[in-house]
């Protein structure tokens, strides 16, 4: 416990000098050694540019996009069979409370929901049809469709590698099942570096993506709206370090409590703005969807023609929904349950979720109120659109913004904190969690630099270790997937409710 407290220290000091540009003054150049030698080269690598020319498509988008598009593959559409199966499980229809788990997979869902869901479902789709055109929003649908599959895979792989730690803590994800399920085929090298590189990468993520960025983004939006904390961040960062501390301290089931609540709330507030918007243009919905299509396959006012939007669809919908990611394998492997490919099957609804509805939601009312015509550019275009039906959509946006950073810190804590007690044994888990409450505040009063571009490259750097691992092991989860769908369907899997 001396050791994990004395490390947690120490990597606050290290981080907490490191994200501001106030903090340069007292260590000049300290943001331009991060940007030179950890951001540069690390974007250079996640961010390869696999297409040469007008339109850049980096490596690492391409490798979520093939991934999902083999898995979707290699369990026959489980994204479209398991569909109504994983709405049925999420009512609680199977759920048994005499099974192993710690939350319900409704909550799972919320948990690992609420990391996904958030500013860049309504400012990035803005940034992505505002750069590739409306077309954007039909291949931004197909990723997230395929994206389905990639869930799928990592959190079956989740519940089947799951284990409980000595305070009886059930927990599982990328960082177990890349070393366990490697280590049984017989590579358990290669599967200890893949699962030790996951968890470094998350640890990092969650910390400067995953809390710092969206303590930031909430309070500059928050602070717009209440001068006082525009005035006094300070405050901003103290009750909302509060409010997150509430949370986190009371473990994944308090967390999924939290998530099972807000969640439903903020995506349904959203989504029924989004309706009363396309309700009040009904009449230009079908032309919106007629441009979306034609555009799609025949854009004209996007740079790369064809690829370009196709990129620009691809981008938004890996960034968003994290499909591949390996995080939401974390949350769904604390899921009270006995089949790990039930899990499965319900984290495929977060993509449609997350992509196919909230996504395409605030891509359709850019693109019907014609705002991606004008000059506003991300949240600030989103915004426009909205307010063109409901005027006082700035405040309700300002909320969901807050509601959004808030539930994605309480999701990213427990990430985070899966992946320090893998690395560093149980006893990390409260240094761990302290230290990213002082993050949460330091977060809303910096400045941020380099560091954050580090942390968030981190996040999308987690699907290189994650995706190699799950297509060595897709053949375990196949396998599973052939024997729980044949006792669903011959009637031998019974419903608890």
């Amino acid at each position: 416990m001396r050791s994990s407290s004395a490390l947690f220290a120490s990597l606050a000091m290290l981080l907490f000098a490191t994200p501001a540009s106030a903090a340069d003054a007292a260590f000049p150049g300290l943001d331009a050694f991060f940007s030179e030698w950890l951001v540069g080269p690390l974007a250079a690598v996640l961010f390869f540019d696999i297409w040469p020319g007008e339109v850049s498509f980096p490596i690492v988008v391409m490798w979520l996009v093939l991934g999902a598009t083999f898995f979707t593959g290699r369990m026959a559409f489980i994204n479209l069979r398991g569909f109504k199966h994983a709405v049925v499980v999420t009512t609680g229809a199977y759920d048994n409370p005499e099974e192993t788990g710690e939350i319900s997979h409704f909550q799972a869902l919320s948990a690992a929901l609420s990391a996904t869901v958030g500013l860049g479902n309504i400012a990035g789709v803005a940034v992505a049809v505002g750069l590739g055109g409306p077309g954007a929003v039909f291949w931004m649908v197909v990723a997230g469709f395929l994206g389905m599959s990639s869930k799928f895979v990592e959190c079956s792989l989740g519940q089947m590698y799951r284990v409980t730690d000595s305070k009886g803590n059930v927990s599982g994800g990328p960082m177990q099942y890349l070393k366990t399920g490697l280590d049984e085929m017989g590579l358990g090298p290669l599967g200890k570096a893949l699962a030790m590189i996951f968890a470094v990468m998350c640890i990092g993520g969650s910390l400067g993506g995953g809390n710092m960025f969206q303590a930031n983004q909430s309070a500059q939006l928050i602070g717009e709206v209440v001068p006082l904390f525009a005035d006094f961040p300070w405050l901003y960062g103290i009750l909302l370090a509060v409010a997150v501390g509430a949370v986190i301290l009371g473990g994944i089931k308090r967390i999924g409590m939290a998530a099972g609540a807000i969640v439903p709330f903020m995506c349904g507030m959203y989504v029924l703005c989004g309706c009363v918007v396309l309700v009040a243009n009904a009449s230009a919905v079908p032309a919106a969807f007629g441009t979306i299509l034609s555009e799609a396959f025949n854009p004209t006012a996007v740079g790369g023609g064809f690829i370009g939007v196709l990129v620009q669809g691809f981008k938004r919908a890996a960034f968003s929904n994290e499909a591949g990611i390996g995080s939401a394998s974390i949350a769904h492997s604390a899921a009270t349950t006995e089949e790990p490919i039930r899990e499965g099957i319900v984290a495929l609804l977060e993509p449609f979720i997350d992509t196919l509805i909230v996504c395409t939601m605030t891509g359709l009312v850019v693109v019907v109120t014609g705002a991606y015509l004008g000059d506003a550019e991300g949240i600030s275009m989103t915004a426009e659109a909205f307010a063109t039906v409901l005027p006082w959509f700035p405040i309700l946006l300002t909320l969901a913004a807050v509601l959004f950073a808030f539930s994605t810190m309480i999701s990213w804590s427990y990430y985070g904190e899966r992946c320090v007690t893998a690395l560093f044994g149980v006893g990390a888990s409260m240094p761990y969690k302290v230290v990213f409450l002082f993050f949460v505040f330091f977060g809303s009063v910096m400045s941020l630099g380099s560091v954050l571009d580090f942390s968030d490259l981190m996040i999308l750097g987690m699907a290189f270790p994650n995706i190699l691992g799950c297509l060595l092991l897709s053949g375990k989860v196949k396998s599973r997937l052939d024997d729980y769908w044949g006792r669903l369907q011959s009637g031998e899997m019974k419903r608890v409710t």
